[in-house]
């Protein structure tokens, strides 16, 4: 795009000593880079947004297209308020008609926890399982 050799970097930069002066030069030129720095980082952030919305689209267009799943069967109403029954302790509250299964994550979600994930600092460690104590014995006087 813009291409500049060594022979017109000297004379810019003779041409900025002499309008400038040796004290400002140096001042000017570490402004200039972070104006750089900030338009590169600008042009970097764009491309990424960019590329994510066109595999965002493209996940869509993919899912539009893919054949419809089978809705799940419908479950038996739950048994009516009156009656003496109840569901077993640390039964499934699903298997019993009482809560649904979460919905699936859209294209959008699954995007957004993608970069999410990328643009964080440190991955994301699961944590050691803690040793449990037991509640079995009292303790010791």
């Amino acid at each position: 795009m813009f291409e500049f050799g060594f022979g017109e970097l000297v004379l810019v930069f003779m041409i900025g000593l002499l309008v400038l002066g040796p004290q400002r030069l140096p001042k000017v030129a570490a402004e200039i880079g972070k104006w750089v720095g900030r338009a590169r980082r600008t042009a970097t952030q764009l491309r990424r947004q960019l590329e994510r919305e066109i595999e965002l689209a493209d996940l869509e267009a993919q899912q539009k297209a893919a054949p419809p799943l089978q809705p799940p069967p419908t479950q038996a109403a739950p048994p009516a308020a009156d009656s003496q029954t109840s569901p077993a302790v640390g039964a499934d509250p699903a298997a019993s008609g009482g809560a649904s299964p979460p919905a699936p994550a859209t294209p959008r979600e699954i995007s957004d926890a993608i970069s999410a994930h990328s643009t964080s600092p440190e991955p994301a460690a699961s944590p050691a399982p803690q040793p449990q104590e037991s509640t079995d014995k009292p303790p010791a006087s």
